[in-house]
């Protein structure tokens, strides 16, 4: 369990499946989260059980899923979570949704994501770290840049959404340029 400023990263549990349903199942979480991407959500709690029944499995030297609490009153809020770690190029790609909209901007999500990225620079000395957003999530990108994740480059026109076409924007940050700043 790791604990910032506002909230808490503890492991997955069970019970966090029925959070994963209501959050895929809300169109504006699913639009912020995902860019609309229907294999986000819509989906039915079935769908989810299977997919948290490999969740609940992961090993933690490949990727991890953890459980986003509010520090005050110990709701859960979202999800952040690392994959893909390669320890031998020393990198991984990490995401954060925060599903309760009441937390939404108040910089729980910033305080999720730094937490992760202390513990996978760390825990596992890894020399770079990935994320990744749509160029509509502007609330993304600012939280991003802030933390320290510079703007690496862009699959133009890679997301549809509603109609419009929005680049994929990639984020990187190295080891020496992470200061642990919120």
């Amino acid at each position: 369990m790791f604990e910032g400023k506002l909230v808490r990263l503890r492991a997955l549990r069970p019970e966090d499946a029925e959070h994963h349903v209501r959050w895929r199942n809300d169109p504006e979480v699913v639009r912020w989260a995902a860019a609309g991407d229907p294999c986000f959500g819509p989906v039915t709690a079935e769908a989810v059980a299977l997919g948290f029944e490999t969740m609940l499995r992961l090993s933690p030297r490949e990727s991890a899923v953890f459980t986003v609490e509010d520090l005050a009153g110990g709701t859960v809020i979202g999800m952040a979570d690392y994959r893909d770690l390669d320890p031998y190029a020393g990198v991984a790609t990490l995401g954060v949704t925060v599903g309760e909209r009441e937390f939404w901007g108040r910089g729980h999500g910033s305080d999720a994501l730094r937490l992760l990225v202390d513990h996978l620079f760390g825990a596992y000395g890894l020399s770079r770290l990935e994320l990744d957003t749509w160029s509509g999530n502007e609330r993304a990108v600012r939280a991003f840049t802030r933390l320290g994740f510079r703007e690496e480059g862009r699959r133009r026109s890679a997301v549809l959404l509603e109609g419009e076409r929005y680049d994929r924007v990639l984020f990187g940050m190295l080891r020496e340029e992470w200061t642990g700043a919120v």
